[in-house]
This record gives C-alpha cells, sequence and structure tokens, in this order.
C-alpha cells in the first residue's frame, strides 16, 4: 500500500510535535525571578522563612549564599541552608513580619527583615546581588537582639 500525502503530513506532523515536546522536557526550567525587582525577591525569601514557600528557593539564593546566625555562630551554604527550609516546607511561623531596603546601590541590596514573634524577635540582614540571572540573596545574617 503506498503511502498518501495525507499519511505523510500526519506523519511529519506527529513526529515534529515528538521532537519540540521532548526538547521541551530537556531545557531547564525558566526563572521565574529573574526579571523581578529586590522588593519581590525579599517578599519571596520572607514566605520562604515564615510560611514554608519552597517553590521558589532554586531561584532565590545565589550558589555562593552563605547564612550565619551572629547568637550562635551556626553558619550554612546554599545546600544545607534549602535543606532546613525544606523540611519546614508549609510550616507557618506565628510572626509579623516585615522588611526595609537599608541601601541599593547598583547592583547590590541590603535589607533588614524582622520577625516580631510573641515573646522575641528575630532580625535577618540580608544581602543581595544583582547578576545575568536577576536578583539573588547572597548572604544572611541572623540576629535575636
Amino acid at each position: 500500500m503506498k503511502p498518501t500525502l495525507k499519511t505523510t503530513w500526519r506523519t511529519i506532523a506527529a513526529a515534529l510535535i515528538m521532537v519540540t515536546s521532548l526538547s521541551s522536557f530537556a531545557s531547564e526550567k525558566a526563572n521565574p525571578l529573574k526579571d523581578v525587582e529586590s522588593a519581590m525577591i525579599l517578599n519571596t525569601y520572607l514566605e520562604a522563612v515564615t510560611v514554608g514557600s519552597i517553590d521558589l528557593n532554586k531561584f532565590l539564593f545565589a550558589e555562593d549564599f552563605q547564612y550565619r546566625n551572629l547568637n550562635n555562630s551556626d553558619r550554612a551554604g546554599k545546600k544545607e541552608y534549602i535543606k532546613f527550609l525544606k523540611t519546614n516546607k508549609g510550616m507557618q511561623y506565628n510572626c509579623e513580619s516585615s522588611y526595609e531596603i537599608l541601601s541599593q546601590d547598583g547592583k547590590v541590596c541590603v535589607a533588614k527583615a524582622t520577625m516580631a514573634f510573641d515573646k522575641f524577635t528575630r532580625v535577618d540582614y540580608i544581602t543581595l546581588n544583582q547578576g545575568k540571572d536577576g536578583w539573588k540573596v547572597s548572604k544572611v545574617e541572623t540576629t535575636y537582639p
């Protein structure tokens, strides 16, 4: 049986659909935080910390991210900090949170995030750097004044 023009076009269309779907699975997801302002990055960070939202963590933190708790000298890199946040996925802290940008010059932003609990306050000093992939959290220093 000789293939008809209709069958040939169906085969070509099916092949194109298959190639397109395979290449879309192979490509990495686009960074939804790439083109947002520093304030959005700070909101996303606070959501990760206070309400356990972890969906954007792989886009949020710089590769050389450093965390330091100034009260007990705990330290963590990106991998350890994201693992910590994952263990608290969905856990919502009972606190009032806010942030203020202390300085933003060029590609560097320094902010102060305050989480006021009933009996104590946590303050994070956050450094953001802007690169080709947008703003990233590069350093967090936590204190409990």
